[in-house]
C-alpha cells in the first residue's frame, strides 16, 4: 500500500485568512490566557513587521501597532479538518484524521483511476491552493512514516519500503514523534539520526526504553500496522462564517458567500453527490436571523453555478439589519449524475446548458416566471399541452412525433408539390366536451423543403390544413 500525508502546517492561521477578502494586511493569532496573551501564528505580511510566532502581545504591540489581531478557535479548527477529510474523501474511500492537523490518504488504489503520482500530486497541491490551505505532501509506504517524513520533507515520494526506510534513517531523532524523554536520552548518548537508534539491538532497546517506543519504531518501519479511524462523510453540510465587521450591503457579503459555496462543492465532490436545496442564514446582532433559500429544479455541484444562483437569490432580499455572520446549511444531497457532453461541444463561452441557463433565470426572475411545457391527456394537438412550472413537470413527452410549433389556428395548404411522408394517423377525441374531432394526420414536406404537419377531416377530400412546423 502507498499513503499519502497531506500536513498542513499553518492550518489555524488559513482559517482566518481564507475568510478575509483583505489576506495581504499583517495578521496575528493569538493564544493564551488573558493575563499572557501570545502569538501564535503571523501572516507573512505581519512578519515583515518583525512579528514572530511565540512573542507576546505587549511586545508585538512595542514593535509595531498596525497589524489586526484574531484570537485562535480550536472549533474552527475542527470543522476545516472534517471539510478537509470530506473533500479527501474523492480521491480515496481511506482517509484518515489520526495526527492533527494531516490527512492520511491510501492512494495506491486510486492510481488507476487519478493517474500516475506526480500528476495526482498535482491535483491535490492545485486544488488545496484553490481552497486556500497552505500544505506540505509526501507519499511513503506506510501512514507513520509518511506522517514523520513530512515534518522534513515536501514533495518526497517514496514507493517501496527500502526507499521508506532509507529516508527515515536520515531523518533528525527530534522530528520521528518519540515522546520527548526517549527522544532526549537518544539525543545524550550522542544519538542524533534514526538510523543510528535502528542500529541498536532490539533487547538493548527493550531493556532501557518503554515498550511504547520499540512499538512506535516497528511502525514507522512497516513491521507493524497501526490502527487507524477512516472518515465517513455526513448527511448534511453546515458551515459558518464569522464576517469581520458588520456587513450592511449585498456586495460586501459576495466574497465570504462564494468561500461558503467552494467549501460546499469540495464536500459535494467527496460524497460524489449534488445539492438540490440549501439555506443562506444571514445572522444579525440583534433579532431574528434572515433566511435565503435557494431551490434547484435538479442535483448540482458546479461551484459557480451555484454561486450565481445564490447571488441572485441574496440581490432580490432587501436586508433589514447589518449581518455579522453568514451560515449555509444543505441537507437535501441527492446523488449527481453528471451532463452528458459532446467529444467535440463548443466552448463553455459559447454553449451554456439549458439546466443553467433556467436556473439563472429562475434566480434572477423567480420562481414563477419560467414555464415549461408539459403533456396532458388528450389527443387533440391544440390541447395535448399546456404551461407547466418547471419544478412540478412530471408528465412524459407523446410517444408519437410531434411539431415543435403548432399554429394558432390551422392554415389551408396548397397542394401543388407537397408530399406525403408518412401515412395517416387518426385522431378521434373530444366528444364529451363539444370540441369533437375526426382527423388523419400527415408528416409533409413543401415545395420549399419544410416538414410540416397537416390532416384532413375525415370524410373530406379537400385540401389539407397545416397544423403546425417541425424544426
Amino acid at each position: 500500500m502507498l499513503w499519502a500525508c497531506i500536513l498542513l502546517p499553518q492550518l489555524a492561521l488559513d482559517a482566518v485568512l481564507r475568510g478575509r477578502a483583505d489576506p495581504d494586511t499583517p495578521l496575528v493569532l493569538l493564544s493564551g490566557p488573558p493575563q499572557r496573551r501570545l502569538l501564535q501564528a503571523v501572516n507573512p505580511a505581519a512578519a515583515a513587521l518583525g512579528l514572530r510566532a511565540g512573542q507576546p502581545l505587549t511586545t508585538a504591540q512595542a514593535l509595531a501597532g498596525n497589524f489586526t489581531c484574531v484570537d485562535h478557535d480550536p472549533a474552527a479548527i475542527d470543522a476545516l479538518q472534517q471539510l478537509l477529510a470530506a473533500w479527501a474523501y474523492q480521491f480515496s474511500s481511506q482517509v484518515s484524521l489520526h495526527y492533527p492537523r494531516v490527512l492520511l490518504l491510501e492512494v495506491e488504489s486510486s492510481l488507476g483511476l487519478f493517474g500516475p503520482w506526480p500528476a495526482f500530486e498535482a491535483r491535490l497541491r492545485a486544488e488545496l491552493s484553490a481552497l486556500g490551505f497552505r500544505h506540505r505532501i509526501v507519499l511513503a509506504s506506510n501512514p507513520v512514516a509518511a506522517r514523520m517524513l513530512a515534518n522534513c520533507h515536501d514533495g518526497l515520494a517514496l514507493d517501496c519500503p527500502e526507499q521508506t526506510r532509507a529516508a527515515l534513517e536520515q531523518l533528525p531523532i527530534e522530528r520521528v514523534g518519540l515522546p520527548a524523554e526517549a527522544a532526549s536520552a537518544f539525543t545524550r548518548m550522542g544519538l542524533r539520526r534514526l538510523g543510528q537508534v535502528m542500529a541498536l539491538p532490539r533487547e538493548a532497546l527493550a531493556r532501557r526504553f518503554a515498550a511504547a517506543v520499540q512499538l512506535h519504531l516497528d511502525r514507522l518501519l512497516g513491521l507493524r500496522p497501526m490502527a487507524l479511524t477512516f472518515y465517513l462523510p455526513p448527511d448534511r453540510f453546515d458551515a459558518r462564517l464569522e464576517l469581520n465587521f458588520d456587513v450592511e450591503s449585498h456586495q460586501a457579503l459576495l466574497f465570504p458567500l462564494r468561500r461558503l459555496i467552494n467549501d460546499l462543492a469540495a464536500f459535494l465532490a467527496g460524497r460524489d453527490s449534488g445539492v438540490q436545496r440549501f439555506t443562506l442564514h444571514l445572522e444579525h446582532a440583534e433579532g431574528a436571523d434572515t433566511d435565503v433559500a435557494v431551490g434547484l429544479l435538479a442535483a448540482e455541484r458546479d461551484p459557480l453555478m451555484l454561486f450565481e444562483l445564490a447571488r441572485g437569490r441574496l440581490e432580490q432580499l432587501q436586508l433589514r439589519a447589518a449581518v455579522r455572520n453568514l451560515r449555509l446549511l444543505a441537507e437535501d444531497l441527492p446523488a449527481f449524475v453528471p451532463q452528458h457532453r459532446e467529444l467535440f461541444e463548443p466552448r463553455p463561452q459559447q454553449n451554456q446548458p439549458w439546466e443553467q441557463l433556467r436556473e439563472r433565470l429562475r434566480a434572477r426572475l423567480g420562481d414563477t416566471a419560467v414555464h415549461s411545457l408539459s403533456a396532458q391527456a388528450d389527443h387533440r394537438p391544440e390541447c395535448a399541452w399546456r404551461l407547466d412550472n418547471p419544478a412540478t413537470l412530471a408528465a412524459a413527452a407523446p410517444a408519437a412525433l410531434r411539431p415543435g410549433w403548432l399554429l394558432a389556428e390551422p392554415q389551408a395548404l396548397p397542394g401543388v408539390g407537397v408530399q406525403l411522408l408518412t401515412g395517416a394517423e387518426r385522431i378521434e377525441s373530444g366528444w364529451w366536451d363539444g370540441g369533437d374531432v375526426r382527423r388523419d394526420y400527415y408528416r409533409v414536406q413543401t415545395p420549399t423543403g419544410l416538414y410540416a404537419w397537416a390532416y384532413r377531416n375525415l370524410g373530406e377530400d379537400g385540401p389539407l390544413w397545416l397544423q403546425g412546423w417541425f424544426a
